[in-house]
């Protein structure tokens, strides 16, 4: 009995041995890049050191840095920048939220790719403490992948490689050379709770980072800039295409059987006759929330490519005819518009607005002017071609001259991920991204 108390303090003074160590490592590691990083000030303290022999290497959910004391003295030994490089990847997996950014993604190249879009991070950073030299698989995946797009973000890269259809051999040769740290303790997609804690710790460090980044820190992030690039996009405010339609149905009534509704005479009166047989007679009228009136501008000039506005036009359909968003009877006008109004297609029913996708014609490739259609819309409006007009949708790449004035409905301006570039669109109007994930 004493022989196991003994083996056991041995082992309770070792691990405190190794806990103390490893922290000692870790705070290192942080205040080295803090020195370097000040605009990462929060992030760097924002996860509690756990110690776990069952992980691999390091790893984050998050919430805590968990890591193998062994692992980390023996790295931290033959490498300290790599110590302070894992460190700052797993700080940038919290402040871009990878760990809970999947939304139905494959899993193993989600993975791989949140890690090589933090790879090209911290490869760009010109500072001593995480500078090493980028290998040629790596140059070469960078060099491929900013011919795709101008920010690498995890989303991006996922639907780049999706599409190269990588054999095992190569998603494991990319693994190698990308991956760091453990992705274990990652959230399941059931895991909502923990996925909220993460969501509200990160979400207002990332934010107040941007702002120190843009203007307390401008020498430090002039340095730094495929970071702030990536941080402006992850707190880019995100709506859900689906319910920003939903603002432009109305409460009207419809002819339809109400399964929800019914005479509670006919029901009392067959419970008093019959015993246990009430007599349910639903309503012939049902109050539904549908779209029914709204316009939809395409910008047909240069920098608007077919393709897209296909894209576009597809996502809203989408949203509109599932669950019967359509009244029987609607007044949707398609106008196509560059630096003049060229086209306006009216649709009324669901059937005239796939005729018009399938043999979509584009008209324009002047410059981009905005006034031009809402001068035409605010016409119509005064014509009462519209009764209940809720608003309008404008699909552009956001580079042309805006209206001084606000419209009497509210307007957004729709942009495609793969070709969106952050710009300003007035204070009156909505902003929305449409994002290419798989659950949308």
């Amino acid at each position: 009995m004493d022989r196991e108390k003994i083996e056991n303090n041995r082992e309770t003074i070792e691990k405190d041995r190794l806990e103390n160590i490893s922290r000692k490592i870790l705070v290192m590691a942080r205040n080295e890049l803090y020195m370097k990083m000040r605009f990462l000030d929060v992030a760097l303290s924002s996860l509690p050191f756990v110690l776990d022999t069952g992980a691999e290497g390091m790893g984050t959910d998050g919430l805590y840095l968990y890591y193998d004391p062994q692992y980390l003295g023996g790295l931290f030994r033959e490498d300290r920048v790599m110590v302070n490089r894992i460190y700052l990847h797993l700080v940038l997996h919290g402040i871009f939220r990878h760990m809970i950014r999947r939304k139905g993604r494959e899993e193993r190249l989600y993975h791989l790719s949140c890690d090589i879009a933090v790879e090209s991070i911290i490869d760009e950073l010109q500072y001593r403490c995480v500078m090493k030299a980028r290998s040629f698989p790596r140059r070469e995946m960078y060099r491929e992948l900013k011919k795709e797009m101008k920010t690498l973000t995890a989303e991006r890269i996922y639907e780049v490689l999706r599409k190269k259809a990588l054999t095992q051999k190569q998603l494991e040769q990319l693994e190698v050379d990308f991956r760091v740290d453990d992705h274990s303790y990652w959230p399941k997609a059931e895991e909502k709770k923990r996925q909220n804690q993460i969501e509200n710790r990160w979400q207002d460090i990332s934010e107040r980072m941007e702002t120190e980044m843009e203007t307390f820190s401008k020498e430090a992030s002039q340095t730094s800039e495929s970071l702030i690039d990536q941080v402006k996009v992850e707190n880019r405010e995100r709506m859900d295409y689906r319910e920003f339609l939903r603002k432009f149905s109305v409460l009207k009534e419809e002819m339809t059987v109400d399964p929800d509704s019914f005479d509670y005479t006919f029901y009392s009166y067959g419970l008093t006759m019959y015993g246990n047989m009430p007599l349910i007679e639903p309503q012939e009228w049902k109050e539904v929330q549908k779209v029914e009136e709204f316009v939809i501008v395409i910008d047909t000039s240069m920098s608007c490519s077919g393709e897209l506005v296909k894209k576009f036009l597809e996502e809203t359909y989408g949203v509109l005819s599932e669950n019967d968003s359509f009244f029987r009877k609607v007044n949707i006008h398609i106008i196509q518009c560059d630096d003049q109004v060229q086209t306006d297609q009216k649709i009324t029913c669901e059937e005239e607005l796939k005729e018009y996708m399938d043999k979509l014609e584009l008209k324009g490739e002047g410059g981009t002017d905005f006034r031009p259609a809402f001068s035409y819309v605010d016409e119509l409006v005064r014509q009462h071609t519209f009764e209940h007009l809720r608003g309008m949708i404008y699909f552009t790449d956001g580079r042309g001259i805006y209206p001084a004035k606000r419209p009497v409905y509210e307007t957004a301006f729709v942009f495609m991920e793969e070709d969106y570039e952050d710009v300003d669109v007035p204070p009156w109007a909505i902003k929305i991204i449409l994002e290419e994930d798989l659950d949308f």
